[in-house]
């Protein structure tokens, strides 16, 4: 009970009250100026059980908030419906390359903040299957949701910008730009599969060019060699890559195989 100048309260002393729950307590009472009724303190037990659950309430429908946002982040990214639920937890690494393909990812996703202002990136470079996809999405169940990271394919990133030159088109083609330019982390996977046309290659370059001056990190995924990485996506945007990205090795065999007996 608030302190009031002793002319306002009368202080009515001590007495034991029966709780239901928890049994005899002492109560102290006070009886206000103005006010006819009697005011005696609670069962102490049932107030820190009543503040504990409170405090549950309140964590259960932050909790419910925090996955509600997730969730809509998730949908949001882009991220595949195959790699939804990959996290650094459940990635596999038995081997020395594996760990240090983790760890990178790892390392990359603790010090996001600093990659956010310096533009530093990464190039997933090796065989189908062989965990680069997982590794990727990790990263961004990571991130989220302080962060939002934008998840596409090469090809559907060169679609996007194109179906903006159709006459029908609701967005324009600075739009599109506009968006993976300010993604805080840009996902861009499946290159070397497009054809390696100039056309081709001028998109990919005005994107990784965009966030290459606004020091912005991406994560790019690749089947391909860095010879062949650069021939698909041109001289020009490899420059860009080589003075900002890690280029980490995926070369093992596919454990897709595995992941099919083991499921079966």
């Amino acid at each position: 009970m608030e302190a009031l100048p002793e002319t306002l309260r009368h202080e009515l002393g001590v007495k034991v009250v029966a709780c239901v729950v928890h049994g005899n307590f002492e109560a102290k009472g006070v009886k206000l100026a103005g006010i006819t009724r009697e005011i005696w303190t609670v069962c102490p037990k049932c107030e820190v059980d009543r503040e504990r659950a409170e405090k549950l309430a309140e964590a259960q429908a932050k909790a419910e908030a925090q996955r509600k946002r997730l969730d809509a982040m998730l949908r949001a990214s882009g991220i595949p419906e195959r790699v939804k639920d990959c996290t650094f937890s459940n990635y596999r690494a038995d081997t020395d390359g594996q760990k240090a393909a983790m760890q990178s990812a790892m390392d990359f996703a603790m010090a996001f903040g600093v990659r956010r202002k310096t533009g530093d990136s990464l190039i997933f470079a090796g065989r189908p299957g062989t965990g680069k996809g997982h590794l990727a999405a990790a990263i961004m169940h990571k991130l989220m949701p302080e962060y939002l990271p934008v998840y596409t394919t090469c090809l559907d990133m060169i679609r996007a910008v194109r179906d903006t030159w159709r006459k029908d088109s609701k967005h324009s083609e600075t739009q599109v730009l506009q968006e993976l330019e300010d993604a805080d982390l840009l996902i861009i996977d499946e290159i070397g599969v497009q054809y390696g046309t100039d056309g081709e290659q001028t998109i990919i370059f005005d994107v990784l060019d965009r966030r290459y001056r606004q020091m912005k990190p991406s994560v790019l995924i690749t089947n391909q060699d860095m010879a062949g990485l650069k021939s698909f996506i041109g001289e020009r945007a490899y420059d860009r890559l080589t003075q900002t990205a890690k280029w980490v090795v995926f070369d093992w065999g596919s454990y897709r195989p595995t992941a099919r007996r083991e499921a079966a």
